[in-house]
């Protein structure tokens, strides 16, 4: 037997489950009972943020998830790109990860695929600086 599981959710605010999106009007929290596969908003990386090779890789985990229909046609490009990253020989670390998130989603678990991927995620840098001149450049 499955334990229940608790989700926090904002108005307005769209979750993922089992490949349905669902957006709540309120504040409310949904107690998910059984085994399902989800995905909150907050967690979803958009077309234009899969600016690196494993943000693409999780860009298409993810599309596996919130569309399970087309896994199976999705798959090819997640192994092409895994391939690609593999190839350029990132480090133990994030080859063992690599792993792992594939072994996940062999098994039809691409929740936890996703969080491994976010986790190698680079940190984003903090803007740089404007120099002084092209500040002023800008108010003048």
């Amino acid at each position: 037997m499955s334990r229940s599981i608790n989700l926090s959710l904002r108005g307005h605010e769209r979750i993922f489950i089992n490949g349905a999106v669902l957006r709540v009007d309120r504040k409310v929290t949904i107690e998910l009972l059984n085994d399902a596969t989800f995905l909150l908003e907050a967690h979803v990386l958009q077309a234009e943020q899969a600016t690196t090779p494993i943000r693409q890789l999780y860009f298409i985990a993810q599309a596996m998830l919130i569309d399970p229909s087309n896994a199976d046609q999705v798959r090819q490009a997640y192994d092409e790109v895994d391939s690609a990253i593999i190839a350029q020989n990132p480090g133990s670390n994030a080859v063992s990860s690599l792993g792992t998130a594939r072994s996940f989603l062999d098994s039809g678990r691409p929740f936890e695929a996703l969080r491994i991927l976010r986790g190698l995620f680079e940190p984003e840098s903090p803007p740089s600086p404007q120099p002084m001149n092209a500040l002023t450049h800008q108010v003048a």
